[in-house]
């Protein structure tokens, strides 16, 4: 027997609302951080831009991964599409990798503090785990399909 998609309460769009939208301003992020200006990047501290230029490649591809698919998994969940959940865990997987590098990997403790450090990475795990959960969540009510 085939679920049929069900009519979702008038706070799933409220949700699906707003993780778009804080996926936007990490599509925002992304963009600010990768294409700096020269003159944006001299401005900042000399310690800041040392970890600034510190980041190799594969770090801001993982980044754009995460965005990427983030955004996806969020426009997924309001076009109401099962595809949300595997984007979402993509998302989720890139954002891990990302954050324990930022954290662990870099000087980013030395340079803005331990509580700077992991406000936003913690903050940006939290919430694509919920997206991930909520995307299987509305899945299981089959508000998705």
């Amino acid at each position: 027997m085939e679920n049929k998609k069900v009519k979702a309460p008038g706070w799933f769009l409220v949700v699906a609302i707003v993780l778009v939208l804080w996926n936007i301003m990490g599509l925002f992020s992304f963009i600010a951080h990768t294409f700096i200006s020269n003159e944006a990047l001299e401005a900042l501290p000399a310690n800041e831009r040392a970890l600034y230029n510190s980041y190799p490649l594969w770090t801001v591809i993982v980044f754009a991964v995460a965005v990427i698919t983030g955004l996806a998994a969020s426009l997924a969940i309001i076009l109401r599409k099962i595809w949300a959940k595997p984007a979402a865990l993509l998302s989720l997987i890139a954002v891990i990798i990302q954050m324990t590098h930022n954290v662990f990997f870099t000087k980013s403790i030395e340079v803005y503090g331990l509580a700077q450090t992991l406000i936003m990475p913690i903050m940006v795990v939290v919430i694509a785990l919920f997206m991930l959960w909520f995307s299987l969540f509305a899945i299981r009510r089959n508000w998705l399909d």
